[in-house]
């Protein structure tokens, strides 16, 4: 196709009729001078906002749902993980000819055992806090008073802690105030308590059922075998990662024992127990467990240095294994980013308090497991000159 040119002169050639060189150095003209426009706010960037805005309201309603709800949802969402976690066991004993109902009573009561064994565990230094402490704040205070009294910036004399809010009297009374608090407490846990074990027990004995159910809620083929992948990858990074923890945080916790034992603290296995338990809990768990063993140590020995070692140990091999140890077992695959669980506890723990401090680890993993599932990384590799 030619086209003639307003002067009358020589035919132009169109576009479509130029040699295939030609063709592309037109087209890219073509998509330069389209970059080049100035672009203009209309109604497709008017659409984009209120789609934004949409899921941002959403958003916004169902976690305002989340929090109100929270004396149901905490529960059933913590069965639901740990049943989750439990999922390559239930699977193990269903092939080896376990009904359904025997898995979901057997791992329920095992579950019941352990959380019944820590409890009792700690329930008898709990009441010893509760009722010595203030003279543990007394005895804490005499202590570091000397250390506190050298360091002029701080402004801290013997009467700071004489009246005020940091007296013994006002001590005191904040410690009625706490008790009031748990004991206030104490009926919707209980009542929290009864829904997660009946939420755990149910969820093992339809967990099966279930997962039928949301793989054929799905109409192509593509889609259910992407769910079935899904829901794979969830049972094996759950089950896997808090098993491999679980194995390492005993440890931890039986080198705890050794060093309240050889540190001069009194009840040398109950801390290995506090330590196993806290350290499910990235970030606060460790700093709970390394102030308390600091002023354990404070309470125990003369010499602050030598009051402060089993606090400096624990924290050092706790930081050893967190950092060395379990990223090389667990590998880069389903390494999570520090600052990405720091923000989801502080989240969790504002939303559901300490449950959703616990519940922000497994619930991080859900979502690295089904963002990783649906969009996997492709890698590109560049094409090199022959």
């Amino acid at each position: 196709m030619a086209v003639i040119s307003a002067r009358g002169g020589k035919p132009k050639k169109h576009p479509m009729d130029m040699g295939p060189s030609r063709k592309e150095a037109v087209a890219a003209q073509m998509e330069e001078d389209e970059d080049n426009e100035p672009l203009v706010l209309g109604r497709e960037a008017l659409d984009v906002a209120m789609a934004w805005a949409t899921i941002g309201i959403f958003m916004i309603v169902f976690f305002a749902l989340v929090h109100y709800m929270a004396l149901i949802l905490i529960p059933v969402t913590l069965a639901v993980v740990v049943g989750l976690i439990l999922g390559l066991v239930a699977d193990k004993l269903g092939k080896l000819g376990v009904p359904r109902s025997g898995i979901a009573l057997i791992l329920s009561s095992l579950v019941f055992a352990a959380l019944f064994l820590i409890i009792n565990a700690l329930a008898e230094p709990a009441a010893t806090l509760v009722s010595e402490g203030p003279n543990f704040v007394q005895q804490i205070i005499n202590r570091t008073m000397p250390i506190l009294e050298r360091q002029h910036w701080l402004n801290i004399s013997p009467s700071t802690f004489q009246t005020g809010p940091m007296s013994m009297q006002s001590l005191i009374e904040n410690s009625g105030n706490i008790l009031g608090v748990v004991t206030s407490n104490l009926t919707p846990a209980i009542v929290q308590g009864l829904i997660f074990f009946a939420a755990l027990l149910l969820f093992l004995y339809g967990r099966l059922r279930l997962r039928r159910t949301i793989i054929m809620a799905f109409p192509k083929r593509r889609q259910r075998l992407m769910t079935i992948r899904v829901l794979n990858a969830i049972d094996r990074v759950l089950g896997y990662y808090f098993a491999t923890a679980s194995v390492m945080y005993f440890c931890l916790g039986v080198v705890m024992t050794l060093i309240a034992y050889f540190g001069g603290l009194s009840m040398p296995v109950l801390w290995g127990v506090f330590a196993f338990v806290s350290s499910f809990i990235p970030f606060l768990g460790i700093t709970l467990m390394t102030v308390s063993v600091a002023i354990a140590g404070i309470l125990t020995h003369d010499g602050l240095l030598v009051a402060l070692i089993p606090a400096i140990i624990f924290f050092s091999v706790h930081l050893v294994m967190e950092n060395l140890l379990f990223p090389a077992v667990m590998g880069r695959q389903w390494e999570l980013n520090p600052f990405v669980v720091f923000i989801a506890i502080l989240f969790w723990t504002w939303m559901w308090g300490a449950v959703g401090a616990m519940l922000a680890l497994p619930l991080s993993l859900i979502m690295m497991t089904v963002l990783s599932e649906l969009f996997p990384e492709r890698k590109t590799v560049p094409n090199l000159p022959g």
